[in-house]
């Protein structure tokens, strides 16, 4: 080792110098970053070379020990300590299923929220008594188009009892039983409704067809009826009140029986959906009933008529008691409703003078007496004398009898 240093002493030094050399050319010279290398002109302005060459040097190891690192931390935690990995991806799963569960609940809740919502606006809309059930089932045979209600005799329902929604009529109770019951829906064949078209005032009978869908039938052939008149129930039937919707016109078919040639068919598009029923209302009472806000003004009408009542009948007392306080007011020849004190056109009545007993042309207000009943009476003797046509004439000689 001696002897290299000894043999190799010049150019060893000379390579100490040549390098302490390029040290200080580096370590003067910036790198301005524009592809030229310049003196240090005391700015500050861009790199020295010294701290560009170290860092040339020691980037690239720093990177692959930094890839490598990241490399291996993503083999260890993805392939390798995979202990928990299973359990908690089982528990995931099952935190999943009860958010969807519960989104699920939620939003059937605020579907239910609408529902009942629609019921209620429907119920301050058409003053009914009514009561909330619920759809739990239904026949299972497309034949019979029937559904069961969770309630029943128990609480208020009767054969024959309209049930309808928000949306429009779906049938009437056909069985009661004490907690539940059972109702024939409008496309039933065996149903029946009486209904009237919106438009042009047609009335007919809604039942179901083979298929399951409303139709009016026994209708003469009419151009006016057109797609999307409304229907509405006619009230004829006692069941439904008049003037409930039941849905739309959809088409217009001939009637299949040859007998009843020029009558048609009206295919109706029903306002509720008979095959998503959920919430009802069962109509148990179709006398109108008020809100509050109606009663109080009901009550305050009635309190103000009776106020007026007893009023004039205070007026009428008064003026009786007056009437009788003083009898000479009261014109024993003038019929009652014509008296001072108990007239009541003129607020200030003023007493009018009695009428004659024999009213003559001179009289205010009297008639003259008749031509007929007046009595003639003596003229004057200058005018009886000056008048040779009033004069009498003279009296005839009397008649003699002649002798025998």
């Amino acid at each position: 080792m001696e002897s290299f240093f000894i043999r190799y002493r010049n150019l060893l030094v000379l390579l100490v110098i040549l390098l302490a050399q390029i040290i200080g050319l580096a370590v003067q010279v910036r790198h301005t970053g524009a592809g030229r290398n310049s003196l240090d002109p005391g700015d500050g302005a861009g790199v020295r070379l010294i701290r560009l060459w170290a860092d040339a040097v020691v980037t690239p190891p720093e990177q692959a020990i930094h890839s490598t690192k990241l490399g291996v931390e993503y083999v260890w935690q993805n392939y390798i300590d995979l202990r928990h990995t299973q359990s908690e991806n089982q528990e995931l799963k099952r935190t999943i299923d009860r958010l969807r569960l519960e989104q699920a609940e939620l939003l059937e809740d605020a579907l239910q929220g609408q529902r009942l919502q629609a019921l209620a606006a429907f119920q301050q809309k058409y003053i009914y008594k009514t009561v909330a059930a619920q759809a739990v089932g239904s026949s299972g045979s497309d034949q019979s188009r029937v559904f069961y209600l969770d309630k029943g005799s128990a609480d208020g329902l009767q054969r024959d009892m309209a049930v309808i929604t928000a949306d429009g009529i779906v049938g009437k109770v056909r069985d009661v039983f004490p907690h539940s019951a059972q109702v024939l829906a409008i496309n039933d064949q065996t149903s029946g409704a009486g209904v009237i078209l919106a438009t042009t005032r047609l009335r007919g009978i809604l039942r179901g067809n083979a298929i399951g869908q409303p139709q009016i039938v026994g209708i003469l052939a009419d151009q006016r009826i057109q797609p999307g008149e409304k229907v509405l129930t006619a009230g004829g039937d006692l069941i439904f009140p008049r003037g409930l919707p039941v849905g739309v016109v959809d088409k217009t078919v001939r009637d299949p029986n040859p007998d009843k040639d020029g009558f048609i068919d009206v295919i109706v598009k029903p306002a509720a959906h008979l095959d998503q029923l959920d919430e009802v209302l069962v109509i148990t009472s179709t006398e109108p009933r008020f809100s509050e806000e109606q009663q109080q003004d009901l009550a305050t009408s009635e309190a103000v008529k009776g106020a007026e009542a007893a009023a004039i009948a205070e007026q009428k007392k008064a003026s009786a008691i007056m009437a009788e306080r003083l009898p000479g007011l009261i014109d024993p020849n003038l019929p009652p409703e014509k008296q001072p004190l108990l007239e009541t056109t003129n607020p200030d009545p003023v007493i009018r003078p009695p009428q004659a007993l024999h009213p003559d042309r001179f009289t205010p207000g009297g008639a003259a007496p008749p031509k007929a009943a007046e009595t003639p009476t003596a003229e004057p003797q200058s005018s009886r004398e000056s008048s040779p046509e009033s004069s009498p004439a003279p009296p005839a000689a009397p008649k003699r009898n002649p002798q025998p």
